[in-house]
């Protein structure tokens, strides 16, 4: 039976992803990066910042500027404070739940938070937010699920991880945990392959889980 569950936030609480990807994609552009949208969908979400820019240098081959990381963090989060709508379905889904739950991010707190918070979440979140900055681990290493199931006060076995991405869905299994992916049209395959049960609405999900 499950006691707990454990909330990615980008592409699983709030719409975020097609924002976030967008505006690295263009910036990156400006130094010889290509890629489309649909790809970075694939390579990206989920992944720390630190990574990203590694995968763009690596292909660029050259540094990114020094100023390149908060000029995307500036963009981003003027982007997000207008635009972050919730997950179609995630309000009713969280309304109507009875057990305890959280959220686990490799996002930084106050991105989260402000997430959260324009997609009218926040409130439901308080004192439940767990970002990979807080422990040093990022995915697809298992850590932030690890330390947000032991926070919730659960074991591993009574909870399990909703997730949109590739690397949250290997750090997930990798740490035991039964994980439940959110398909995009991009990231099926991706998901599958990794272990995940797949979900395309809150509403399917309710019925997988038989909760309500």
């Amino acid at each position: 039976m499950v006691k707990c569950i454990i909330f990615d936030c980008d592409g699983v609480l709030v719409d975020t992803e097609k924002i976030g990807n967008g505006i690295l994609l263009e910036m990156a552009q400006q130094h010889g990066f290509e890629m489309e949208l649909e790809d970075a969908y694939r390579y990206f979400n989920g992944r720390s910042l630190k990574d990203c820019f590694c995968h763009i240098e690596e292909a660029i081959g050259q540094n990114l500027p020094e100023t390149f990381e908060n000029e995307y963090r500036e963009k981003s989060f003027e982007a997000f404070r207008t635009q972050v709508k919730p997950m179609e379905g995630v309000e009713d889904f969280i309304n109507n739940l009875k057990i305890p739950y959280c959220v686990a991010s490799s996002g930084p707190v106050e991105k989260i938070r402000l997430n959260l918070e324009v997609a009218g979440l926040l409130d439901k979140f308080e004192n439940k937010i767990y970002s990979s900055y807080q422990i040093g681990s990022w995915k697809p290493e298992p850590g932030i699920f690890l330390h947000a199931a032991k926070e919730m006060g659960f074991e591993v076995k009574d909870c399990i991880v909703v997730e949109d991405s590739k690397s949250g869905v290997k750090a997930g299994i990798s740490g035991g945990f039964k994980v439940y992916g959110l398909v995009n049209g991009f990231n099926n395959e991706d998901l599958e392959e990794e272990g995940a049960e797949l979900f395309s609405s809150y509403e399917e999900l309710s019925r997988l889980l038989q909760m309500f």
